[in-house]
């Protein structure tokens, strides 16, 4: 019998007002979710922040508009005056900034659906909207939240940046605090270090830009989107593991190739190149290697070495309770390019909110202690999908054909990491509906997650025979599982993992 309870639709995971996922237990309101149903919408008040805007941040954008006189307009509200104005920029006529005597900064036009798709969509690319906790103490300083309606949370006693870096460049090792540049989410510290890149490499005429591997749908939206002219600049290598064919790639591009942007292990195949080879190549071609190792944790594998820049969600694992939205860009000091980027690098980054900051410091430390649990875990429930009849396709990050080159690079030879992606040899609804383990987006987290990843992150190729195409030749099922193992016993989360299974 499982330990565990089906979680209702919408419920946030964890349960704080800050929490950074929701639960959608069934593939009935996954699909819901993903086509707008009104019948899952309404439920889905939170969720995953860059996705869903947060309630807080609702209430602050309706109470603007009315103190404003701006009834009939849409607001997206953002984090700082810069984001605003670019985000200005990118919406074009009529979108207006915000009056500066305003307590906050975004973006207003007159509601249009249209313009707002566009707003969500450039938000969520460069990670630069408003904080939750920035919307919960504008809320309460105007008297639209009442103290006990606020967050009750721990937060740090001391200086927490200082708190939050230190900790982060012990976790690089090479690096030292200097190094470590915070941003208010992972995709804001992508962005911002692809555009300083980007800046670099074109007065030398390299402006081509190679995704290594099948990557998280918005650093691939950043590359197709934001190169200096996508039909050509955007090149993509799907097999990690063809270093052949990726040479081949920078002699067909020779002296254009600005950097390759990889994630290691990549999202949500949990394949693992061979960094050495790829660095070299790199460095031998003039072009800049960006990596991000969110999904293993920078505790569990040791990439900055190969990198010029590492890019890190800090949301996962560092953020162990689920309730902090942050990133980190962190400077190879050894890198050839290491000045450029760290002069650069703080006019790109969004501002992170104290509280933020202040409640991650809270509960950093914890990370080592988290990670050695999930690295004691996982492995009895890797062996027993392995093993299980109905486990169709199975991806970790000591799959054979990564094992080798994930080993070169691990911190020792147990830190397998807490991501697991499959496919089950039966419908997948009957099995995800059954499970009882917490089902949303993120990971990370001292709580089991699972989601149907690529419903989630590309309904749009799920839907059609073209996009089941694409995936297909990058070697993706469109039913593929992704689970990230928490801190529960092991026992406990096979247990419930065969029931679901039987």
């Amino acid at each position: 019998m499982s330990a565990f309870t089906h979680l209702p639709l919408g419920q946030r995971i964890p349960t704080s007002l800050h929490g950074v996922s929701a639960s959608l237990p069934t593939m009935r309101d996954v699909i819901g979710y993903e086509e707008k149903d009104p019948a899952v919408t309404r439920h889905m008040t939170s969720g995953y922040p860059r996705f869903v805007v947060h309630p807080f941040a609702k209430k602050a954008g309706t109470h603007l508009l009315r103190t404003l006189g701006l009834e009939g307009h849409a607001i997206w509200l953002t984090s700082s005056i810069r984001a605003a104005e670019q985000l200005r920029l990118h919406l074009g006529e009529p979108a207006q900034l915000l009056p500066v005597h305003a307590a906050l900064t975004g973006v207003t036009f007159p509601d249009d659906a249209a313009f707002s798709s566009r707003a969500k969509t450039f938000l969520q690319h460069t990670g630069m909207f408003l904080s939750s906790r920035e919307a919960e103490d504008y809320l309460l300083r105007v008297g639209e939240l009442t103290p006990d309606q606020a967050q009750d949370e721990k937060s740090f006693e001391g200086y927490a940046p200082a708190n939050v870096k230190g900790h982060v460049s012990r976790f690089y090792q090479h690096a030292s605090a200097t190094d470590v540049f915070l941003a208010p989410t992972g995709m804001n510290a992508i962005a911002a270090a692809f555009r300083v890149a980007a800046d670099l490499q074109r007065p030398l005429g390299r402006t081509r830009w190679v995704q290594l591997g099948w990557l998280y749908l918005d650093t691939i939206a950043l590359l197709q989107k934001f190169t200096d002219t996508p039909a050509g600049d955007y090149l993509y290598q799907s097999d990690v593991f063809n270093l052949p064919a990726l040479a081949q790639l920078f002699a067909a591009h020779a002296g254009r190739i600005a950097g390759v942007i990889t994630e290691v292990p990549t999202n949500p195949l949990i394949q693992t190149p061979d960094l050495t080879a790829i660095a070299a190549l790199c460095r031998d071609h003039g072009a800049i290697l960006i990596i991000d190792p969110t999904i293993a944790s920078p505790l569990n594998i040791d990439v900055l070495p190969h990198a010029d820049v590492v890019v890190n969600s800090l949301t996962k694992y560092t953020a162990s309770e689920g309730d902090v939205v942050m990133g980190a860009v962190v400077v190879n000091p050894r890198g050839p390019r290491a000045a450029d980027f760290r002069a650069r690098l703080p006019h790109a980054l969004e501002p992170v909110y104290s509280r933020d900051i202040s409640r991650l410091a809270a509960q950093i430390a914890d990370t080592p202690a988290v990670i050695a649990q999930i690295n004691r875990t996982a492995p009895a429930v890797i062996e027993f999908l392995r093993t299980h009849p109905r486990i169709k396709e199975l991806y970790w990050s000591h799959h054979p054909a990564s094992r080798a080159n994930y080993l070169k690079i691990a911190r020792n030879p147990d830190a397998v990491g807490s991501m697991i992606s499959f496919v089950v040899d039966m419908p997948v609804a009957q099995f995800y509906d059954r499970l009882r383990l917490a089902k949303g987006p993120s990971f990370g987290m001292k709580t089991t997650l699972i989601c149907p990843f690529i419903y989630l992150a590309h309904y749009d190729l799920v839907t059609t025979p073209e996009g089941r195409a694409t995936l297909a030749a990058s070697g993706i099922h469109p039913e593929l599982l992704r689970l990230s193992i928490g801190c529960e016993p092991a026992d406990d989360l096979i247990a419930t993992l065969a029931e679901a299974l039987a």
